[in-house]
């Protein structure tokens, strides 16, 4: 479906997308973010390599019962391990956050000036929100205009929104509907990748509901573990980021 088609039909499903909602609303619980510093060191001595993970409440790591387990430092244990150098990390999440908001609200209270890797986590939550196509491209757009500004010598990685079947907290019907919200932000979100220093990932394959903390919405330790790997593979050079190079519908 082309996202014109997408985003019509998504708007006149609205009255069915805010009845699951609801549904969903009341029977999923809301996690916190682990407790713990959310910065730490893979290795010793100087890191050679040095993580931000920006973002939702997926970058805050919510869904881990262990800061250790979140995505930061897990990504950063993958890179250390297979390159044999010291990797720092550190989160930076806020939970329920659109683009706009980490950009306005998470970003601007970072202090430190010397990553070389930032991963951005964000899509879902506007998916979700219905932000609509424009106010996405505002938002994030200006998210990674304000990274490149920030941290001008790092890499910088989106990673896309997952296909909403895969979610087991959403029923088949709100699943259909928020995919076609998702549609349009990864669309988007890569063609601004694509403009503005950044490489878009290709959205990060579920294989199993097994990956998912026990709201069904985020991903546990062994589904933060998956997505570490996803990422480590195009930081590595060991797959391409093909949504950085493709056209968008």
């Amino acid at each position: 479906m082309n996202n014109f088609l997408a985003g019509l039909v998504s708007w006149l499903l609205v009255p069915v997308a805010v009845t699951k909602g609801l549904g969903v609303r009341k029977t999923v619980p809301r996690l916190p973010p682990p407790r713990g510093r959310p910065r730490g060191q893979s290795g010793e001595g100087n890191p050679e390599i040095r993580l931000l993970i920006i973002g939702d409440s997926s970058a805050a790591g919510v869904g881990a019962d262990r800061i250790e387990d979140t995505l930061g430092p897990q990504l950063a244990g993958i890179l250390g391990e297979t390159t044999g150098k010291a990797v720092a990390w550190r989160n930076a999440g806020a939970n329920s956050a659109i683009a706009a908001q980490v950009r306005d609200h998470v970003l601007p209270h970072i202090e430190e000036r010397d990553f070389t890797h930032v991963i951005v986590a964000v899509g879902t939550n506007d998916a979700k929100n219905f932000v609509t196509r424009s106010a996405f491209k505002k938002g994030f757009g200006g998210l990674l205009y304000a990274v490149h500004a920030r941290w001008p010598e790092a890499k910088a990685y989106w990673s896309p929104v997952v296909d909403m079947p895969d979610v087991p907290a959403l029923p088949s019907s709100l699943a259909f509907i928020l995919g076609l919200r998702a549609q349009i932000i990864n669309a988007m979100g890569a063609q601004l990748c694509r403009e503005r220093n950044a490489t878009a990932l290709e959205p990060l394959p579920v294989e199993g509901p097994e990956g998912f903390a026990i709201d069904g919405f985020h991903a546990n330790a062994l589904g933060y573990r998956h997505w570490a790997q996803h990422i480590a593979r195009v930081i590595l050079g060991e797959a391409p980021a093909p949504s950085s190079s493709q056209k968008s519908e």
